[in-house]
């Protein structure tokens, strides 16, 4: 997985903001909601996202993918370096995330972050 292009596609999402939490981590989120997490520092060394309730434990089974700390409650995944994770899969997964978290959030949000992106 190439963290760096993992970035860039996060960054690409309609409404994606990005900000520094907790001293040093870079934070993706849609509508104030976070669905990607990575150090900042670069190059980085692993990324936390959010996964599916049904791909969680098939995603944990894999070497490299842990469950993330603080937020595997939440089914969150932390995939590093060493973990066999190509980069469309990789892709996949994140817009999986943010679709994830873009399904729970306001119809009235949603819509005016499908307008924007839209104009």
């Amino acid at each position: 997985m190439d963290f760096e292009a993992a970035k860039a596609l996060c960054r690409s999402f309609p409404g994606a903001t990005e900000d520094i939490k907790w001293g040093e981590d870079l934070v993706f989120s849609v509508g104030e909601k976070m669905f990607a997490v990575t150090g900042n520092a670069a190059p980085a060394q692993a990324m936390s996202f959010k996964a599916e309730d049904e791909r969680f434990l098939e995603l944990t089974d894999r070497p490299g993918i842990i469950p993330a700390p603080y937020l595997a409650r939440a089914k969150w995944v932390r995939v590093d370096a060493s973990a066999d994770l190509g980069d469309e899969e990789a892709a996949q997964l994140l817009r999986r995330a943010y679709e994830l978290v873009f399904a729970k959030l306001t119809k009235k949000l949603q819509r005016e972050i499908t307008e924007a992106a839209a104009s």
